[in-house]
């Protein structure tokens, strides 16, 4: 069988091609207009964030398996998958531990204002009659509470580090939903109460722009809002305008509405303190690159031997 790899720029650890591969290619890049070129001979696709979409299907009558080199698949038509008989698997809950630890990262780093207390110390300390600068309130994490929006490998694990260093954790039921699960507590509800609000749901028509101007308004005075998820999640503007009136007492971002993003981008431009952007790496940690390889092996062995495993577009 042939495989290409469609963007393995994107993969911290080489990934070695199986001895039954047929032909490999890695390509270290992939423009989405260039999908169906790319692919035209190919049995397997790798790929991490290269759309493959309804049209470039119809046009690959070749392809039989795509191997998503992430949890997440938004950037795969999966309808258009199951109806060309194209058979899709992620690799589930490779990156909780690593993402998860980002996010408590940056909840430490905000609340204790870690970033603009380095700043002071660089430009201030020395001016200072005082052996010590207070410039910027200091928070507490034990205490407070972390409002968790998905329930999934990632979102647990943020919920197992965060009770261990004393936070109340709270996970919201989908917004919107009456009837509220046992475990979980209702939308509004997580909004109002949170004092730091950590996403780690998917991107969906439902949960795009889940966190906008009426959300944010929503929110406690001085909360944070922490997002490793996807960027399309939160309307940026929405997010920069309560930052710079100071609604918000912060925010940590390791992913953007587009990526790469445009030069230009508000979000980047920005010189708040309390202002976290991290060029989509939570996941990234080297533990999790071996498990994500491990994890993508595994599929591509399984499915060479006729009974494919993790699955997204079964029946």
């Amino acid at each position: 069988m042939n495989i290409v790899l469609l963007d393995s720029a994107t993969l911290p650890v080489p990934l070695t091609a199986p001895a039954w591969a047929g032909e490999w290619s890695a390509r270290l890049a992939t423009r989405a207009a260039d999908v169906v070129h790319a692919l035209e001979d190919a049995a397997i696709a790798i790929t991490n964030k290269v759309p493959i979409r309804a049209a470039d299907l119809k046009r690959l009558p070749k392809l039989r398996f795509i191997c998503i080199a992430a949890t997440g698949f938004d950037c795969i038509d999966i309808d258009a998958c199951r109806e060309s008989g194209v058979i899709v698997s992620n690799v589930p809950g490779y990156s909780a531990q690593s993402v998860s630890e980002w996010a408590l990262a940056s909840i430490f780093a905000l609340r204790r204002n870690l970033f603009a207390y380095r700043e002071t110390a660089r430009i201030g300390w020395a001016a200072s009659p005082n052996f010590c600068v207070h410039d910027a309130p200091i928070l507490d994490i034990a205490g407070s509470t972390l409002g968790i929006i998905g329930r999934g490998a990632i979102g647990s694990s943020l919920a197992r580090l965060a009770r261990a260093v004393g936070m109340n954790v709270l996970f919201a039921e989908h917004r919107g939903r009456l009837t509220v699960r046992e475990g979980f507590t209702s939308f509004d509800e997580v909004v109002r109460s949170a004092d730091v609000l950590s996403l780690h749901c998917p991107l969906t028509e439902a949960t795009r722009k889940l966190i906008d101007a009426p959300t944010l308004r929503a929110m406690k005075r001085g909360a944070l809002l922490v997002n490793s998820a996807r960027g399309g999640l939160v309307d940026s503007a929405a997010l920069l305008d309560a930052l710079t009136t100071g609604h918000l007492g912060g925010a940590a971002l390791d992913v953007l509405p587009q990526e790469p993003p445009d030069p230009h981008e508000p979000l980047l431009a920005c010189a708040l303190r309390n202002l976290i952007v991290t060029p989509h790496i939570s996941w990234a940690a080297t533990h999790a690159a071996n498990r994500l390889n491990a994890g993508i092996e595994a599929n591509l062995a399984a499915f060479h031997a006729g009974a494919p495993i993790n699955v997204v577009n079964g029946a």
